[in-house]
């Protein structure tokens, strides 16, 4: 049992809100607390946010604690309330196979054997049977409506043309009653999620103590910005997806290694297992050598071997270097290389037998401003093609040179990658 893990929570800069944070210490140095987060199935997809939440549940279960990961069967059919519009209802059936898609993403990161075994539990199924009335009797009549209108996000949208529908005004009051069911169910007193949902999770403590007497415990975890305080996320349209389907590996991989330097620190504090010496090892690298991104890579490496397996992103870290002439290109698979090719610069040529000359290609992919460019960048050495310096300004690629049949990587200097895909038209 680990004694401290609040500190290490407060040392990686996980609290943003708690309750009662003596109570909750003692509770969770007294014995193993059954604790549980939600993931509402609003996308096929669970995203860094949800990682963030996913990774915290594991450190509490190596603490000796036990985790029950709750996909949001009956919420996600609802849909938490945004502070600018009513959210779409999608079809019953695309939220029971987005549930499914999410339990898959879930599985990897926590561990489901073991003495403190995780549990993935649906909150459909305590809500898909209950009677209106009964709702409103044994659970509505413990809410107070001045209460429910002080969410900011109700209070947004109230303050707005559009209102707020009774739909997803009801939002926290089902979510309160998640939390209800689990304690009573599992034994549950500690719930926890970003503070973007700490109105609803306290809701949760308060209709315990409503309705059974019960004193529980809620925490609420910051969420990851960037050190400018700008945010992630869908409505920003630069949410890090744990699909391969939305966000191949490779692109989730540069994800991590183009983080700025100056979010390298939270980045390692909030989603990396590593040790509080090997982060402020990597801390001081980053500092001293930030050309050599020792802990964009690190942490890299880290979470994409997290969601995607070793195996993934070995292939990734090869393909990465490939393209940058610290590997073998033709040792890249086409799927890999192709999601490769299409995070970088690239065009798409569609051409006969004879393909374009280098120069052309060049210009066109834009890592030369011109075919005078080119054959400049071409004469003085700084020209790659599939990571073979090109020495003749008038070379003319073959099929030969095609990757998978279809692909050129073209290179200037070092750093300088562009992708040509080859469509053949005879």
């Amino acid at each position: 049992m680990t004694e401290d893990i609040l500190d290490e929570l407060h040392w990686r800069g996980l609290v943003a809100e708690s309750t009662d944070e003596a109570a909750l210490r003692e509770a969770l140095q007294s014995g193993p607390v059954t604790y549980y987060c939600g993931f509402d199935p609003t996308a096929p997809s669970l995203h860094h946010g949800h990682l963030v939440q996913l990774i915290t549940m594991r450190r509490l279960q190596l603490a000796g604690h036990d985790p029950l990961a709750l996909v949001g069967g009956c919420t996600g059919l609802i849909g938490d309330p945004k502070p600018d519009a009513e959210r779409t209802l999608h079809p019953p059936e695309v939220v029971a196979s987005w549930v499914e898609e999410i339990k898959r993403q879930i599985e990897p990161i926590l561990a489901f054997e073991g003495p403190h075994a995780a549990r993935l539990v649906n909150n459909l199924d305590w809500t898909a049977e209950l009677r209106a009335i009964d709702f409103l009797r044994d659970v509505g009549k413990h809410f107070r409506i001045n209460r429910m209108l002080a969410k900011e996000a109700v209070r947004a949208r109230m303050e707005r043309d559009i209102g707020i529908s009774y739909t997803e005004f009801s939002y926290q009051i089902l979510q309160a009653l998640d939390y209800r069911e689990l304690f009573l169910r599992y034994g549950c007193t500690l719930q926890y999620g970003g503070s973007d949902q700490w109105g609803n999770i306290t809701a949760g403590v308060d209709l315990l103590r409503r309705s059974e007497g019960a004193t529980v415990h809620a925490l609420a975890t910051p969420l990851l910005t960037k050190a400018d305080g700008t945010k992630y996320g869908k409505s920003e349209g630069n949410a890090i997806w744990l699909s391969p389907s939305m966000m191949s590996p490779y692109a989730f991989y540069q994800f991590w290694i183009n983080i700025e330097d100056a979010d390298v620190s939270s980045h390692l504090r909030f989603m990396s297992f590593r040790s509080r010496e090997e982060i402020e090892e990597l801390e001081k690298a980053t500092a001293e050598r930030p050309a050599a991104r020792e802990g964009q890579r690190a942490l890299a490496e880290e979470l994409t071997t997290l969601v995607h397996g070793a195996d993934e992103c070995a292939r990734v870290v090869a393909a990465s270097q490939a393209l940058f002439g610290r590997g073998e290109l033709a040792d890249v698979d086409e799927r890999t290389l192709d999601a490769a090719l299409r995070e970088a610069p690239n065009i798409r040529v569609e051409t006969g037998e004879t393909l374009p000359a280098v120069v052309d290609l060049l210009a066109e992919s834009g890592l030369a401003q011109s075919r005078g460019a080119a054959r400049r960048t071409i004469s003085e050495g700084g020209a790659y093609l599939n990571n073979v310096r090109i020495e003749d300004v008038d070379v003319v690629p073959t099929g030969t040179d095609l990757l998978h049949g279809r692909w050129l990587v073209l290179r200037r200097g070092r750093r300088n990658v562009a992708g040509v895909e080859v469509i053949r038209t005879t």
